[in-house]
């Protein structure tokens, strides 16, 4: 009975948890959004100085690296701007359109940290009322049902692994 209730709060568990997927899925989309439009606004900034300056962006950070020191810096955070630009509208442009089930199908397109960090800090649980929402919920659930009683089941050949040793043969 007790491994039963506990079954039970962990499929609630994981019914509480994978429910609230598609809402910050749409969150972090929101704010990777706004971090594509901000670091496209820098780096037309720097596409623009090379533009000036005659040269390819690639090629002006290259010649901005070899003056100096401070200019090496500079460089080295001009390409690291161009590098997460290029990497987190890749991202976006794989992730737009998409609903909630190939977001989770997509879920590599959604690690980075520090977006996914700002989406958490504003986001607040809420009892999903969608189609897709009680969708994973339910998968949650199972998930959760599921592993927890695998885990007892495998406690339980384990307990009676160990102590059938020591128990009489009649």
């Amino acid at each position: 009975m007790i491994l039963r209730s506990l079954a039970l709060a962990g499929g609630l568990t994981g019914a509480a948890g994978l429910s609230q997927f598609p809402e910050f899925s749409q969150q972090y989309m929101q704010r990777l959004g706004g971090a594509v439009d901000e670091l496209r606004i820098i780096t037309d900034q720097y596409d623009r100085d090379a533009q000036s300056a005659g040269l390819e962006l690639p090629d002006y950070i290259q010649a901005l690296s070899e003056e100096g020191d401070l200019s090496k810096t500079q460089a080295g955070n001009m390409q690291a701007h161009v590098n997460r630009y290029q990497a987190l509208s890749t991202a976006l442009t794989s992730l737009q359109g998409a609903g909630p089930f190939m977001r989770a199908r997509l879920g590599a397109h959604m690690a980075d940290q520090g977006v996914a960090a700002r989406a958490y800090e504003d986001f607040k649980p809420a009892i999903p009322v969608t189609f897709e929402g009680a969708v994973f919920a339910g998968t949650g659930f199972l998930g959760g049902w599921l592993g927890m009683s695998a885990l007892f089941a495998l406690m339980q050949a384990l307990w009676n692994s160990v102590t059938g040793v020591f128990r009489r043969r009649a």
